[in-house]
């Protein structure tokens, strides 16, 4: 993972293809995997994704899609990335 400045967490969001939508919902429960997929639909074509993901995992966000990733998918890969971090040191 990249370390992110401050001033640099949200300046993504400006380019975010959710940034306007209505009609997508980007907080379902997890039962509703129609709308999950739908959210990661968007997600895959955002020019931000990586950024939204590191922003939702750096300040654990626990609800909703960000950067294409559920809640339980960004534990795993902090898991993964705070592993690759301790390998590097």
């Amino acid at each position: 993972m990249i370390p992110v400045e401050p001033d640099e967490l949200t300046s993504w969001r400006e380019e975010a293809l959710c940034r306007d939508l209505t009609e997508v919902d980007f907080f379902p429960t997890p039962e509703d995997t129609v709308a999950i997929n739908q959210a990661k639909e968007v997600c895959a074509s955002c020019p931000v994704a990586r950024a939204c993901l590191e922003y939702a995992i750096e300040t654990r966000q626990f609800e909703g899609i960000w950067g294409g990733h559920t809640p339980k998918e960004r534990v795993k890969l902090r898991r993964l990335w705070q592993e690759e971090i301790r390998r590097a040191s």
